[in-house]
């Protein structure tokens, strides 16, 4: 196709369309005739050419004011350049396209500034007793810490760092492959857009040396199994003096002899004679607080039935108050018995009218009826 075409009519717009418009033309049109989008076709690709020169002259408000006046002869014979453009920078256009709808996947952001350290990950285990009162914990990790030496810049000390030639301070080149044009970072300064002629002896020039580090943390009472603490600035330094990254602590709990453990409530099992099922009576369960709790056994209490201590359980993690704990009854067979003790339960089993065990005599009767006993 001819690109003697006026440049609105190419991007399919008026002459008053503002830079959203054209914008927003640009892009649809782009993506409609891009070659990848109709392989073996020449007027798509010729299309594809005229509307990216197109834009890149009606974009620059300079160059559009040029051609709203003068049109297309603005730019012969060494006027404004040649329109913007032809290929490559058409083909760079383009790849806003990409950052627009996919950000950085494809290179295309703007350089940021100082990459952040990296965040560190510790695992500390605790028993149920720390857990519950909280305490205060220190260990040491080997971690990348800014160097003293040049304090994170990376230079040898009494020399400075130089804007890098190949990008020019971008921290990224570009470089044509085929239709496209490809943004990928300097391979001189690695994305830093400074080079560090003289590097500190001390790190190299990374700005960063590896230390081992002793850490103090408080764990607050009510930490549960994965509970993550964030101690802030304590993890990697950044490379040449940017800011730290963090260090989170992931909590494990110990597995406790006695009790275990629901959110913020306990629970114990609690073997009881068959007397004080039978008769009921008192038990004390010691409590993770260091005090004893007297818990009530109601006369013929069950095996299995569970009693509940209010506000005798775990703290409430950043909270107030406690949750509960809770004792499953067990009640215990006895196995060794004394020659008098036999006695008495023989005694006993001679006064036993099945009243007294509601839930054997109901098992009896319904089991007659199917003529099994």
């Amino acid at each position: 196709m001819s690109l003697d075409i006026d440049y609105y009519e190419l991007l399919e717009c008026d002459r008053t369309a503002d830079d959203k418009v054209l914008k927003s033309s640009y892009r649809r049109l782009a993506m409609q005739f891009h070659p990848d989008r109709n392989p073996g076709d020449a007027e798509a690709e010729a299309r594809f050419k005229a509307i990216s020169q197109a834009y890149d002259c009606l974009k620059d408000p300079q160059k559009r004011a040029a051609y709203d006046r003068f049109g297309k002869a603005a730019f012969e014979n060494g006027g404004m350049g040649n329109g913007g453009g032809g290929q490559a920078g058409g083909f760079g256009d383009f790849s806003d396209i990409f950052e627009s709808f996919f950000g950085d996947a494809f290179g295309g952001g703007r350089q940021r500034g100082p990459v952040r350290g990296a965040d560190l990950r510790y695992d500390l285990e605790i028993s149920l007793d720390d857990a519950f009162h909280g305490k205060a914990a220190e260990f040491t990790i080997d971690v990348a810490t800014q160097c003293g030496d040049c304090t994170g810049t990376g230079a040898q000390p009494g020399t400075s760092s130089r804007r890098c030639n190949l990008c020019g301070g971008h921290g990224k080149v570009r470089a044509q492959q085929g239709f496209f044009v490809v943004e990928r970072t300097c391979p001189t300064c690695h994305g830093r857009g400074e080079v560090i002629e003289s590097p500190c002896r001390k790190c190299g020039g990374d700005g960063r040396v590896d230390e081992r580090q002793k850490i103090e943390v408080t764990i607050p009472p009510g930490v549960d199994e994965g509970t993550r603490i964030r101690v802030a600035g304590r993890g990697e330094a950044g490379p040449n003096g940017a800011p730290a990254g963090d260090l989170y602590l992931f909590i494990h709990v110990q597995r406790h002899k006695v009790f275990e453990r629901d959110g913020t409530t306990l629970f114990c099992r609690a073997p009881i004679s068959f007397t004080t099922a039978a008769l009921g009576g008192e038990i004390g369960i010691p409590g993770l607080d260091g005090t004893k709790h007297s818990v009530n056994i109601p006369e013929g209490i069950q095996s299995g039935k569970q009693l509940r201590v209010r506000g005798a359980g775990m703290p409430v993690l950043q909270g107030r108050g406690r949750g509960d704990l809770v004792i499953q009854v067990d009640v215990e067979t006895p196995t060794r018995l004394s020659a008098r003790q036999k006695e008495l339960l023989c005694e006993f089993r001679e006064t036993e009218t099945g009243e007294e065990c509601p839930q054997s005599r109901g098992f009896l009767i319904r089991s007659r009826k199917y003529g099994t006993i």
